[in-house]
């Protein structure tokens, strides 16, 4: 149940990333309430996951997953470079969160 908490958690974390590029500087409210729920959501789901995972790998996973997530949102919303470099690193990321789940006890 932990791992899906945090799967959740980190998929917030890609909302409020890529809310925080609408919201201009939080001029607008629709979308500057959007990305602070989804901020408080993503950290308190991120701390109920970490009462069981190891603090080290849930946050990698969280980051890792936001990361992964907002660069991808960027490059489908946003038109942001799809380079073989820039999909090739993010996919040592997937493979970092991979390993990492892999390996936790």
């Amino acid at each position: 149940m932990s791992w899906f908490v945090l799967l959740i958690a980190g998929l917030l974390e890609v909302v409020w990333a890529v809310g925080l590029k609408y919201t201009h500087g939080f001029s607008r409210l629709a979308p500057s309430v959007v990305t602070i729920a989804a901020m408080v959501a993503s950290m308190a789901l991120l701390a109920w996951a970490m009462k069981t995972l190891p603090v080290g790998t849930a946050y990698a996973v969280w980051t890792g997953i936001g990361a992964v997530g907002a660069a991808v949102a960027g490059i489908v919303l946003l038109g942001e470079s799809a380079s073989p470099m820039r999909i090739a690193s993010l996919l040592f990321i997937v493979a970092g969160i991979i390993g990492l789940k892999l390996s936790a006890h």
